[in-house]
């Protein structure tokens, strides 16, 4: 049977992300996943696309999500008592117009010296209710789009071996930032995941949104925080292209029913939809 293999959650939208063995699936996705957003100063986000050293920028957030700790070699580390009664502030993610809390000038000022340009941090709002569109819709707080990111090994390993073909190294999984791998069973099949339409684990479920879209963020070298390309997009190029335009890599899902999910949770599909390629 299909498995979790892993389970991954990037506080701060564009940052490393920190593998878990268990964690809260909330309406709008793991817990105090992509709550948090680098913006320049004018409110723009940062996204690794421009500035590949978020990759470098290790969060740590408690449990509660009251205290965030911002770490990175050679820069030191600086944490805050995370507040949600600041005042807000209007953040552009990809041209849509949304509202943050400030988190103050020391993760502010430790921010610019990491990446090396002016930057402040915001905290989704508990107010926050933007829907991210899809085959099913839901929640979803600074991410892309859709609230978790599903991907099997199995697209992984053959994407490996399609690079191996045209003479490039494998990437690890994290190239590709998803939040929920899986393993086994219906996942040994590459692309699977393109046709699962909705996902039981544990007492939790999600519905199918859309594929993922892949972009230049996946040239970065996510341990190095530097760009490294062509691939994996000249690969993925040849036999990954939608009908829409661009190349996909992955599903992107909305949370139907919250839950507690685990490793090695079954992960179960109780409608099989046809791939969208």
């Amino acid at each position: 049977m299909a498995r979790v293999v892993d389970l991954v959650c990037y506080p701060v939208k564009g940052c490393a992300g920190t593998s878990m063995s268990e964690a809260v699936l909330t309406p709008a996705g793991l817990a105090h996943d992509r709550s948090f957003m680098v913006i320049s100063e004018d409110g723009v986000f940062r996204t690794q696309r421009r500035h590949p050293r978020l990759a470098l920028i290790r969060p740590t957030v408690g449990p509660d999500g009251a205290r965030l700790v911002l770490g990175a070699d050679g820069h030191g580390s600086v944490g805050l008592d995370v507040t949600t009664s600041g005042p807000r502030r209007e953040v552009d993610l990809f041209g849509a117009m949304f509202r943050g809390i400030d988190q103050g000038e020391d993760a502010a000022g430790w921010l610019s010296e990491v990446l090396g340009t002016p930057s402040r941090l915001v905290r989704v709002p508990p107010e926050h209710d933007r829907i991210a569109e899809g085959l099913v819709s839901g929640p979803s707080g600074y991410a892309d789009s859709s609230a978790v990111h599903l991907l099997s090994v199995a697209s992984l390993d053959l994407l490996n071996r399609r690079m191996a073909e045209r003479g490039a190294p494998p990437l690890p999984m994290d190239r590709f930032r998803p939040n929920i791998v899986v393993d086994g069973g219906w996942a040994g099949e590459p692309h699977a995941e393109d046709r699962a339409r909705r996902v039981g684990i544990g007492d939790a479920e999600l519905g199918y949104a859309k594929l993922a879209v892949r972009c230049a963020v996946t040239l970065v070298a996510q341990e190095a925080g530097v760009r490294r390309g062509p691939e994996p997009l000249r690969t993925l190029a040849g036999y990954r292209r939608a009908a829409s335009g661009g190349v996909v890599f992955g599903a992107k899902f909305s949370v139907i029913a919250p839950g507690k999910l685990s490793a090695g949770d079954e992960v179960a599909v109780t409608e099989w939809g046809d791939a969208e390629l």
